[in-house]
């Protein structure tokens, strides 16, 4: 028996790994957080399976579903939305799992900036405009921020921000950002990402909040960089006819042995 933790993607049913399916496919219990989870994703599931929501649940609830399947030797597809590798609450069950001897695995899903990107038809990382992207939240109920993990502090690198959770305080994330980005920096807020019904607002930092105003409140990521608008980058020496690289020497020789 294993229980799979499968990152079910950011939200459009398809947009999740062909293991994941498979894997959800061949589980007789499935465990999904109803709240961001569509439904969609549940078609995958074998007939007959336990499907389980545990929006409504606490931990000590899931992993008492987890332990039933495990003594009755059936393999458990524990879904997620996204990603598990960031703000999933799987590290808590894992800790659990491993306390109990309980075998699990991880497959990967499309995370929610990545899916917003992609509405917005932006590569977040240009040649000269920025290289890093700092995926980031501002302090909730649920979970408060480090000490030093603050948007000031990213904000300084210049690097695009994908922050998280954190549209209730737009006004704060803006007041953050503007000292480092300047008022006329790019920013685009998408809702629910990949969704029917998905949303998305551009402006600047100093448009974003007057934009957003009449938006939802929840379940949204910003996008606060230069590369959101930018049109003058140079471009990467990747593809330049005169780059030597490995798979297109540009000299007699190869540089780089096969």
């Amino acid at each position: 028996m294993t229980v799979h933790f499968i990152g079910a993607g950011p939200g459009a049913p398809d947009l999740i790994t062909l293991r994941g399916r498979d894997l959800i496919a061949a589980s007789p219990v499935c465990l999904y957080a109803g709240s961001l989870v569509p439904e969609g994703v549940l078609a995958h599931c074998p007939k007959g399976a336990r499907i389980v929501n545990t929006a409504p649940m606490s931990l000590d609830e899931i992993m008492a579903e987890i332990e039933a399947a495990h003594a009755a030797g059936l393999d458990v597809a524990r879904l997620h939305s996204g990603d598990l590798s960031v703000w999933s609450a799987m590290g808590e069950q894992l800790r659990r799992l491993r306390a109990l001897d309980i075998p699990y695995d991880i497959t990967p899903g499309v995370p929610s900036f990545a899916a917003a990107a992609a509405t917005l038809g932006a590569e977040l990382t240009l040649p000269g405009q920025a290289q890093s992207v700092v995926l980031t939240r501002t302090s909730g109920r649920a979970t408060a921020m480090p000490d030093g993990e603050t948007l000031a502090a990213f904000a300084a690198t210049g690097a695009v921000l994908a922050v998280h959770l954190s549209i209730h305080v737009l006004p704060k994330v803006v007041a953050e950002c503007l000292p480092y980005y300047g008022a006329d920096c790019p920013v685009a807020i998408v809702w629910r990402a990949s969704w029917p019904d998905e949303l998305v607002v551009r402006g600047t930092l100093a448009t974003i909040e007057g934009l957003a105003a009449e938006g939802p409140s929840r379940t949204a990521l910003i996008l606060v960089g230069k590369t959101l608008a930018a049109e003058g980058f140079g471009e990467s020496r990747l593809y330049a006819g005169d780059y030597d690289r490995r798979f297109r020497p540009t000299g007699p020789e190869p540089r780089f042995p096969e």
